[in-house]
């Protein structure tokens, strides 16, 4: 006989799931482990793992929180965030960019970056262009989980556009033929282009 109620562990779990939710929308915590942690803390939950949580049960529940919570606010600040990664796509397009993670999936928050992919084989020529035209930026280090057993360093930038912050990760040119492992359910992290950040735009 197992040592916990299925019943009272999934209701438990989910609990959980909900409140790190609530903590990632309200907090602008981007971490899903931290988000967890904390939720559990809160709740007082000492037994963490075995009722901690999938990431991709905390993003559906934070999918379900803007639903309940986020209204027309959500739909705008999303809006934006989209509007403004598509600038910055274009801005970029000769490093190929690709728009990923919460402003693409939809479950960004109002503290959330807009997260790009870039590639090309001389990182340096992101940030010569950005100065070149006056943008302030931040040269950053982005590790990347490429497979469950390999995790790799690469060089991005951050700056700000139409009053959103960009974080724009670097990779080598054939780096577009292969994504990195998603945070969220483990997968090949979606990516997409600028035609299909236009498209989400006019839908």
């Amino acid at each position: 006989m197992s040592r916990h109620n299925p019943t009272r562990s999934d209701n438990l779990r989910r609990a959980l799931a909900q409140e790190a939710a609530r903590i990632m929308a309200e907090h602008g915590i981007r971490d899903f482990l931290i988000a967890k942690r904390k939720a559990a803390e809160r709740m007082g939950v000492r037994d963490v793992a075995a009722v901690l949580p999938r990431n991709v049960e905390i993003e559906d529940a934070l999918a379900e929180y803007q639903r309940l919570f986020g209204g027309e606010s959500h739909v705008e600040t999303l809006h934006a965030q989209r509007r403004a990664a598509l600038n910055a796509m274009l801005y970029l397009h000769e490093f190929e960019p690709r728009l990923v993670g919460a402003v693409l999936s939809g479950t960004a928050t109002e503290h959330s970056d807009v997260q790009l992919h870039l590639f090309t084989d001389r990182a340096e020529s992101v940030t010569i262009k950005l100065m070149d035209e006056g943008i302030a930026h931040e040269v950053t280090e982005k590790r990347v989980r490429m497979s469950a057993e390999r995790v790799l360093a690469y060089p991005g930038v951050r700056f700000e556009l139409d009053e959103q912050s960009i974080e724009a990760t670097v990779f080598p040119t054939d780096g577009i033929r292969q994504a990195p492992v998603s945070p969220v359910d483990g997968r090949p992290m979606r990516r997409a282009s600028k035609l299909e950040v236009e498209a989400l735009l006019d839908s």
